[in-house]
């Protein structure tokens, strides 16, 4: 089982979830996002397994996301996908991956339903 996480250290619930992983077993790739930025086409591939639209992935209390535009509800996916690569700490965290499937770690509970 390949399991990725993608972290940030500084966060509580990345720390609470990458915690939980080590606890039952399971020692993820862990991917320091805002260091390793996913591409645009990772982003898509994380958007199709969690299932949602980019803009459900955006984090819009950062400042960035204001300075960007990015409450312009006009902006289509590719539009938030390209904000994200330029401000990855608009993605949501802690984001984990286990083949096709994703969860965001909030609660830190809810990636569980993927490691089966």
């Amino acid at each position: 089982m390949s399991i990725t996480i993608y972290h940030n250290p500084r966060c509580s619930k990345s720390r609470e979830t990458l915690k939980l992983l080590q606890e039952k077993g399971i020692e993820p790739n862990v991917r320091e996002y805002l260091k390793d930025v996913p591409s645009a086409e990772e982003l898509q591939t994380v958007l199709k397994a969690l299932g949602i639209s980019a803009r459900e992935l955006l984090r819009t209390k950062e400042a960035e996301y204001k300075e960007a535009g990015l409450n312009d509800t006009s902006l289509d996916d590719a539009a938030i996908i390209d904000a994200m690569t330029h401000f990855p700490k608009l993605i949501e965290r802690p984001i984990v991956i286990n083949g096709d499937q994703a969860r965001i770690g909030r609660p830190p509970e809810s990636v569980l339903e993927i490691l089966a």
